[in-house]
């Protein structure tokens, strides 16, 4: 019987499946780059507000503690959004007629609040509680990194389920004191590991990994 297909083919064929394999490899490698990526998770990308509020000038050069802004960040889930009473409590008196602070005056002078844009907007499926972490011992920089060193607010962390995760695990690498868990430049001592196992036991700390601890 003739020979129908030529000898070449075999060679084609097993290249065509290596290919395909490698490709397949390839798409897959890509989507979760781009699933990681700035484009899709927004980390380090900083976003229009209505004024530019600089973190960094605040909290560096003037000193204010996170809690004068956000001031329900220890006892609610929500840690809160500062009211331009809060705003204009210093504004009033400095900085009075920069163009920048405008809508600052007028939500003051309206009564409607500012329209921020969320930096850090969790689906709704997710439940999240600020107070419970404040407590435990988790530092604000550890999610939101050195938010006292931002000109402009962006998010640090993906905030992804696996980010999240992986502290619910391990806790003990993650927590400080509790008089340190506003210090924003705080650094994990050398003995983290015994200091955090310390401190998993003192705080009641659990290693919350179901479903419904986060979903509700």
């Amino acid at each position: 019987m003739a020979q129908i297909f030529h000898r070449s083919t075999n060679s084609i064929a097993k290249i065509s499946i290596v290919a395909t394999v490698l490709g397949i490899g390839a798409l897959i490698t890509l989507a979760y780059t781009m699933d990681r990526g700035r484009y899709i998770t927004d980390v380090h990308v900083v976003k229009d507000q209505p004024v530019p509020f600089s973190h960094k000038h605040h909290v560096s050069d003037d000193g204010i503690d996170c809690r004068y802004c956000h001031t329900s960040v220890e006892t609610s889930s929500f840690a809160g959004l500062p009211a331009t009473e809060i705003c204009m409590s210093c504004h009033s008196q400095i900085w009075t007629n920069a163009e920048m602070l405008e809508p600052v005056r007028a939500s003051y002078r309206s009564g409607e609040s500012i329209q921020w844009t969320r930096v850090h907007d969790l689906p709704e499926f997710v439940y999240f509680n600020h107070s419970i972490h404040i407590n435990k011992g988790v530092g604000c920089s550890t999610c939101h990194g050195r938010v006292d060193q931002m000109p402009l607010m962006y998010k640090e962390n993906t905030l992804y389920m696996n980010w999240c995760i992986n502290c619910h695990r391990n806790p003990e690498k993650y927590v400080r004191p509790r008089d340190q868990v506003f210090n924003m430049a705080y650094e994990a001592p050398a003995n983290q590991a015994e200091l955090g196992a310390k401190l998993v036991q003192e705080y009641h700390i659990q290693s919350l990994t179901d479903c419904y601890t986060c979903h509700r």
